[in-house]
């Protein structure tokens, strides 16, 4: 008996725990089941309010706002089936009772002088209009909700009215971004980007949303209306308030429009104001060379040299001199300047890990101007030994395998690539090994492995590996799709390829010849004539290069040819073959015919100057 007595002293609070936690968890599934009904039910109504189905949405949304009232968005899309059914009776009971349900909600003023307004009833709805607006005068912070009401409602003038006065009552208040978007949508450029303006003016951490906003407005053309009204406003506030931000966003539009001296002026102005640190005027030269603005470039690396005193800096704008010395290097004396400057430097910072990229980039010197590639391979291996890390020794090898690629050692190459794509995946070293196991292969004739590659590749974080591999992925599939004849014409084809990547220029130029001769009319020829115009112009036989970007606008059977065909045909008679009209003429096609091409600003830019626009 004593042991039943304490087993239901044990058992009964366990017995009621356990009810009370059974409860718990009835309660707790019935809520999520009834959340998930009202989720489902929301996402009905919202799918036949897309569908323009209005009568069924708004069954749906007035049961879900009976439920619950407090939810702006229930209330508004209700409201606003009835409005596009014309049923403003329903319109009109909805505000009414919602409005006594809230009485402190003022922008109701707004839905009821709007939904006036549908009905013609204009003067009616001012009264409304301006009963709202006049409540700001006792709650500034009502400015942002009225403003968005009237903005949903497309009452941009009332909106503006409400922000603007909301921030004269209350100057610590900051519209100023919904400003910018009404006039925006008001197309109203000036005043839009006036507002921009005013928020960097009182905030300078809206800079990157002000370039992300304003430059939407913007384009790369110095002539557009938008980019001439754009700098006219921000050297306005420069003359009357010298300030870091407008030469930063003067420094920003003229680098969007590749005006990169001006760029650098601007720069070199902030510099001089603040002596911050010099990367900003690095990074600008960097983009100058990438875009072959070397003169630019040069004096942005000059200036850090003059200016720095960081000795890491220093060193790296020796390296991009010396980079822009070897791309443009034409003569054996200017190469042999670029040999002793390299000497200089090893003779100043030495040979170890903390010079390792100018090692890199001397192997690249030996290798592709100097025709020394067993000297860069030796460079490269003793790098090797003085690497600390995997990343550093990818680098390494990536450069190792170019030059093993140079000297036709295709196999050891693609180990040495491979070893990066093993040892440093997902990493932009690993992409780059990708595309160049993929380049090898096709230098190689091994196209099903190359295409294996670049089908991945397409999809790289890099989009200067992903836009290579695209071009190399629609080279091979446009040319081994079809008979056998086309993939013989391929590896040809790829052969002359590596010979030009090897500096082989006569041999590539008559390798590619007899391709033209032998597969005549196959999809290759095309290919084949512009690889052959690169090289005659490399090789400064300018009427051959003319010739063959000619014979491709004839072909007109590659639309991205033509249009690169047309753009090359215009440098060469700007600049090597002096026939300014003809000049002219090509870079008309590209903007009358190739609307969406990526040479169309650089193009037009040309275009006007040789017609003598002043391009400021």
């Amino acid at each position: 008996m004593l042991f039943i007595k304490i087993l239901t002293v044990v058992l009964l609070p366990l017995r009621s725990f356990l009810n009370a936690m059974r409860r718990r968890f009835i309660v707790i599934l019935l809520f999520f089941i009834a959340s998930n009904v009202v989720s489902q039910n929301s996402q009905l109504a919202y799918s036949y309010f897309m569908k323009g189905e209005y009568e069924k949405a708004s069954v749906i949304f007035k049961e879900l706002y009976e439920k619950n009232k407090v939810r702006r968005d229930y209330f508004k899309k209700l409201l606003s089936c009835y409005q596009l059914t014309d049923n403003f009776s329903e319109a009109s009971i909805l505000l009414e009772s919602h409005s006594k349900e809230f009485p402190r909600q003022n922008y109701i003023w707004i839905e009821i002088g709007y939904n006036l307004q549908l009905q013609q009833q204009t003067e009616e709805a001012k009264k409304y209009y301006t009963k709202a607006l006049q409540s700001i005068e006792n709650n500034p912070h009502e400015g942002y909700i009225l403003g968005q009401t009237f903005q949903d409602n497309h009452l941009l003038d009332e909106a503006l009215q409400a922000y603007k006065r909301a921030m004269e009552l209350d100057p610590n208040l900051n519209f100023e971004p919904y400003i910018a978007f009404v006039y925006g949508e008001k197309a109203d450029i000036e005043n839009m980007f006036n507002a921009y303006l005013n928020m960097v003016q009182k905030n300078e951490n809206y800079f990157s949303t002000v370039q992300q906003y304003a430059g939407r407005f913007l384009s790369d053309d110095s002539l557009d209306e938008n980019n001439i009204l754009f700098k006219k406003l921000v050297l306005k506030r420069l003359q009357a308030n010298p300030n870091d931000s407008w030469n930063k966003l003067l420094s920003w539009l003229y680098a969007q429009q590749k005006d990169y001296d001006k760029a650098l002026v601007q720069e070199i102005a902030l510099f001089k104001r603040s002596s911050e640190d010099l990367l900003r005027i690095q990074n600008l030269g960097d983009i100058a060379i990438e875009n072959c603005d070397y003169n630019t470039a040069k004096e942005a690396f000059n200036y850090i040299l003059e200016n720095s005193k960081d000795s890491e800096e220093i060193l790296d704008a020796h390296l991009y001199l010396l980079e822009i010395a070897i791309e443009t290097a034409s003569s054996q004396k200017e190469i042999d300047d670029v040999e002793a400057k390299f000497q200089e430097l090893f003779s100043n910072y030495g040979n170890a890990i903390n010079t390792l990229e100018l090692q890199l980039s001397y192997a690249d010197f030996l290798t592709f101007k100097k025709n020394e590639p067993e000297k860069a391979i030796t460079v490269l291996k003793d790098a090797l030994t003085k690497t600390s890390s995997d990343v550093q020794q990818g680098a390494v090898k990536l450069k190792l395998g170019d030059v093993l690629v140079f000297t036709d050692k295709f196999n050891e190459a693609l180990i040495n690539y491979s070893q990066v794509q093993l040892k440093l995946k997902n990493s932009t070293l690993a992409q780059t090994a990708s595309y160049k196991v993929a380049q090898t292969s096709y230098f190689k004739g091994d196209f099903k492995w190359a295409m294996t590659q670049l089908k991945v590749l397409k999809k790289s974080t890099s989009q200067l590996i992903a836009n290579d591999a695209l071009d190399l992925h629609l080279l091979i599939s446009n040319n081994i799709i079809g008979d056998s004849i086309s993939a013989l014409a391929l590896k040809s084809y790829a052969h002359a390829d590596l010979l030009a990547y090897q500096n082989r220029d006569k041999e590539a130029i008559d390798t590619l010849k007899t391709v033209l001769e032998k597969y005549e009319g196959r999809s290759i020829e095309a290919n084949a004539l512009f690889k052959q115009a690169e090289l005659y112009t490399k090789t400064k036989q300018y009427n051959k290069a003319e010739n063959n970007y000619s014979k491709i606008v004839e072909l007109q059977n590659d639309r991205i040819l033509v249009d690169n065909s047309y753009y090359q045909l215009g440098l060469l008679y700007e600049n090597k073959l002096n026939d300014i009209e003809k000049a002219k003429e090509m870079y008309q096609k590209i903007i009358f015919e190739f609307p969406g091409s990526i040479y169309l600003v650089d193009a037009r830019k040309r275009f006007r100057k040789l017609r003598g626009d002043l391009v400021n």
